[in-house]
């Protein structure tokens, strides 16, 4: 995942310049010389003023990144208190190489109203570290979420292989009892859906087309194993090049042809998928006999809850999906927004 600009090296650097400009040049608008029409530049560009701008900004980085850190945040607090008020002289000293026009070195008791300018740089700093602590720990705790939901979806797409082979290998087996002339072709489909299995689906996204041309494989499969005795009918727009989760879909077509075969009277399965302006209408409907509803259910698997929580991970706000049961038709209706 690429890393947005203003998160970048050079942009984080460029706007703590900008600050720190646009902070030491403020005396500008505030010292002008008598006849209001020129800005006094030595308010600003002058020895002294640069020992306090060095002083300010290494007091600032010095704190957030050192001081803070390793002591504040491991409760060391007096060790930290002391090297703030140590912190404290040394900048007075430092002011005191240059002393102001008309006084003379040491410390004068206008030195120690050098106080407020500190104590401003000091809660700055702090307020930064703060801050930044708190993104930091923000971007680790979403990282880790990420991760852990990889993990998962990776988890959920290795149950669906398995589950998915073995269907379609008692499918094989009852090819080789009848000694059918269709098990070869029906063998050749499968090692191309288990090459798309083991070198695509552990990709994190495949183009539509790729997808359809798994899914129609499949199909042709079933095809094979039940000639004439099934009407099925697909209606399938390959689409382009968008992208979707791979063997999303695999799942509702696997289930229509578990539910609506068998001892079904004139069974019949019907498939399309249809894309519009980057919204996927995906609809499964197929024939079903309640009396052995009881009995496919005990091996049904993990497809379905499998599919949900995979669309709940990936697709939360973009899709809807809608599984219905009416006059023995069986219905899946999936629309998911692609952009």
């Amino acid at each position: 995942m690429s890393t947005r600009w203003y998160r970048t090296k050079f942009a984080i650097i460029a706007f703590h310049v900008f600050a720190w400009l646009l902070l030491f040049c403020l005396p500008l608008l505030f010292h002008r010389e008598p006849d209001q029409s020129h800005l006094n530049w030595n308010a600003i560009l002058n020895p002294r003023s640069f020992i306090f701008d060095a002083c300010s900004i290494s007091f600032f980085y010095l704190n957030s990144l050192v001081l803070i850190p390793r002591f504040l945040n491991r409760k060391k607090i007096g060790v930290y208190i002391t090297l703030i008020i140590a912190l404290f002289f040394v900048f007075l000293y430092l002011l005191n190489i240059l002393p102001v026009v008309g006084h003379k070195k040491g410390f004068q008791r206008e030195y120690f109203f050098a106080i407020l300018p500190f104590l401003f740089f000091w809660a700055m700093s702090t307020v930064y570290w703060f801050v930044r602590d708190k993104i930091r720990t923000e971007q680790l705790l979403k990282d880790r979420e990420n991760e852990n939901l990889k993990t998962e979806l990776s988890f959920l797409r290795s149950q669906v292989s398995p589950h998915f082979l073995f269907n379609v290998l008692n499918n094989m087996v009852a090819m080789a009892r009848l000694k059918s002339d269709l098990l070869e072709p029906s063998l050749i489909r499968l090692s191309g859906l288990m090459r798309y299995m083991l070198y695509e689906s552990d990709e994190a996204s495949v183009t539509l087309l790729r997808e359809t041309e798994y899914v129609n494989s499949y199909i042709e499969l079933q095809k094979i194993r039940f000639a004439k005795s099934l009407i099925i009918r697909v209606d399938m727009d390959p689409g382009d090049h968008q992208l979707i989760e791979p063997m999303l879909l695999i799942p509702f077509i696997e289930n229509a042809f578990k539910h609506g075969t068998g001892n079904i009277e004139d069974p019949i399965i019907e498939i399309s998928l249809k894309i519009s302006d980057g919204l996927i209408d995906f609809r499964v409907r197929n024939k079903f006999d309640n009396k052995n509803e009881e009995i496919k259910d005990k091996t049904s698997g993990i497809g379905l809850p499998n599919v949900e929580r995979r669309l709940k991970l990936l697709y939360d706000h973009k899709h809807i999906l809608s599984i219905n049961k009416d006059n023995s038709r069986f219905t899946v209706s999936l629309q998911i927004k692609l952009h």
